[in-house]
């Protein structure tokens, strides 16, 4: 047997590979500070940045879920490789030699599975790529293009062609010294009548290569009429390859992505190809699988869930495309990105729009245009005769759980107002409290949002729901503006509370949308105000924090005194502007709250308090009209 590797040889992979090198091939890192570098962490889920990773000690550490060590151990972890494996990819990375103890040199044959796999995956690729210019291999050739994909687009995708006859792949490998067992397990070939035979043969083949670049697996498209199996085939489930965890063109798109903050899901191996070369360069697809949770994993790791990040989803417009983004509506909020769809003149996939407009007409799909669960919302709606009072009322049924199951409750609100626009329904609040108690419904029934039958018309529908529990943390929506100015007011008052006092200390708890924040205020009121700042800023945080009802409040206080802030400049003209933004839209709420319950009063309304009503309003206005016009000097 082969001894373990020399401890000379594994210190000089550990020094020769960058840890910073090493993680980014998974997930997108950003200055931390003090030399460090800072993403989302790959190991538990989370909003916010708590993986660290220094480059000049070569270690990594996780504040979340207390994962650390150095580079071997981070690939061990994320690719689930034993020891010996991690240091043999590395080394091969670095062109490193290594010896082996007691036993010298260690035989292929004895390496671990997933190097010999991802071994045979890489000769097979080549197999293929060689395979592409010979003769019988013409009719893939005419596949590209006619799709418009020349040689050099077929070489930098390494597309290749599998020959027809029953064993030719599995005699190559087998040459290179893989056994049958790993042939088999790898997926490049099958168990036939008088052994291995190709899985593929006579196909057009793409390499699906995970987020370290390694071909883990291939897809394989028909082109003859006598091929009996199915239009594409993909490799089965194995040790290296699970469908629902790889994305196509992500070794090619992954800097694009972690870069521009967008990525593009496409529905194909040809038209991720047709995007790159249109300029598209952040196209990816799934392989063979709807679009789910363990691809987000992938996209918000490089996206770093930055409020400003894009998700553009491309379908058909057929009926299996609206199925398609229905499904990718389903795990929207998984994602602190913006989500959109996107949908070609006359149905096109981007392949066949680049064939018939070119790339510039590529380039101008990808553009986000509607709203992922706008469209979502729509397709359902439309199912329905929104022209009589059944139909509206059986298109809310089906579209009232698809808005529940938003997360965060401003957004559910929101999107809760529009999905009323959609059917016409004009008394909104009755849509939005019809949607708030399936939400709450669910969350009392362990997240199954069937929910009860419809509340009948009339007094019913105002029967008080009970209030959900007390947040305990921050309810962030990584999307709303409101909660980021919200959140970087709190920042001022006690970081710098010289810059907006004595403003700030006039702002009521109801002037933070987020619990948490309204938590926080009414905490800096108890302490005194941001004025109490201006004499003895640690004397006031002690007070601030003394005053806090809960733990998780303690904790977002310790963490608003101590987080940066977004802007370059933090001065009183900053400050001024988040004073500002939040008391517009303060003012702008209760504008809509009395123009609302006007509404819904209709004929009924006294005199006398339409005329109340109308005058706040109006007042209203013209202090909304003042501060947008002179800024903080309006406070």
């Amino acid at each position: 047997m082969a001894g373990r590797i020399n401890d000379d040889d594994v210190k000089a992979v550990r020094d020769a590979v960058p840890i910073d090198a090493v993680v980014s091939e998974y997930l997108q890192l950003r200055n931390a500070g003090g030399g460090n570098l800072k993403g989302l962490c790959p190991f538990h889920d989370e909003k916010s940045p708590s993986f660290q990773v220094s480059p000049s000690k070569g270690l990594f550490h996780c504040f979340g879920c207390q994962e650390g060590g150095d580079t071997i151990a981070f690939v061990q972890k994320i690719d689930h490789l034993t020891f010996a494996e991690v240091v043999e990819r590395l080394a091969a990375k670095a062109g490193i030699t290594l010896r082996y103890e007691e036993g010298g040199y260690n035989p292929s044959h004895q390496r671990g599975e997933r190097i010999r796999l991802v071994e045979a995956h890489k000769a097979a690729a080549q197999f293929y790529v060689d395979q592409l210019n010979g003769p019988e291999a013409e009719i893939g050739r005419a596949f590209l293009a006619e799709r418009g994909f020349d040689q050099a687009a077929a070489a930098h995708f390494g597309v290749g062609y599998s020959p027809a006859g029953w064993d030719h792949l599995t005699r190559f490998l087998r040459g290179k010294g893989f056994s049958d067992k790993e042939l088999i397990t790898s997926g490049l070939s099958q168990d036939g009548r008088r052994g291995p035979i190709d899985r593929f043969r006579g196909r057009l083949m793409w390499p699906i290569r995970d987020t370290a670049g390694d071909v883990v697996g291939f897809g394989a498209r028909k082109l003859r009429d006598d091929d009996n199996g199915p239009k594409y085939l993909n490799t089965p489930e194995t040790p290296i390859y699970k469908k629902s965890q790889v994305l196509y063109g992500i070794d090619l798109a992954k800097k694009d992505i972690a870069k521009s903050s967008r990525a593009v899901v496409v529905e194909g191996y040809t038209d991720v190809m047709a995007c790159h070369l249109a300029g598209v360069t952040t196209a990816i697809a799934t392989c063979g699988t709807a679009f789910g949770g363990d691809h987000i994993k992938i996209l918000r790791r490089l996206l770093m869930d930055n409020g400003s990040a894009r998700v553009i989803f491309t379908f058909d417009g057929d009926a299996a495309g609206q199925k398609a983004a229905l499904r990718a509506f389903e795990d929207d909020q998984k994602f602190a990105a913006e989500t959109y769809i996107a949908i070609a003149p006359d149905n096109m996939d981007p392949c066949d729009l680049r064939l018939v407009k070119g790339d510039d007409a590529v380039r101008d799909l990808v553009e986000p245009r509607t709203p992922l669960f706008e469209f979502a919302l729509r397709q359902i709606v439309g199912r329905y005769d929104l022209e009589t009072p059944a139909g509206r009322a059986a298109a809310l049924d089906e579209a009232a759980p698809v808005v529940a199951k938003i997360k965060t409750g401003s957004v559910q609100r929101e999107v809760a107002v529009q999905l009323a626009g959609f059917i016409g329904i004009l008394d909104q609040e009755y849509v939005v409290h019809r949607i708030n108690q399936l939400a709450q419904w669910a969350r009392g029934r362990g997240g199954d949002r069937r929910g009860p039958a419809p509340a009948a018309r009339g007094g019913a529908r105002h029967q008080p729901v009970q209030a959900p529990p007390a947040p305990s943390g921050p309810a962030l929506n990584l999307r709303s503006p409101a909660h980021r100015t919200e959140r970087e007011l709190l920042k001022l008052a006690l970081q710098r509370p010289e810059l907006v006092a004595p403003a700030f200390d006039a702002y009521g708890a109801d002037e933070f949308t987020a619990p948490p924040y309204a938590a926080v205020r009414q905490c800096i009121e108890e302490a005194g105000g941001a004025e109490q700042g201006l004499a003895d800023s640690r004397e006031y945080l002690v007070r601030v924090l003394d005053a806090t009802p809960s733990e998780s409040v303690r904790k977002l206080i310790t963490e608003l005194a101590v987080e940066v802030f977004h802007g370059k400049t933090i001065d009183e003209a900053y400050a001024g502007e988040h004073l500002v933004k939040v008391r517009l839209r303060a003012v702008d709420r209760r504008i809509n709250d009395v123009q609302s319950s006007l509404a819904r009063l209709g004929s009924n309304v006294a005199p006398d308090h339409l005329a109340a009503a109308q005058n706040e309003v109006w007042v209203l206005q013209q202090y909304a009209q003042t501060l947008r016009n002179h800024g903080a000097a309006a406070l």
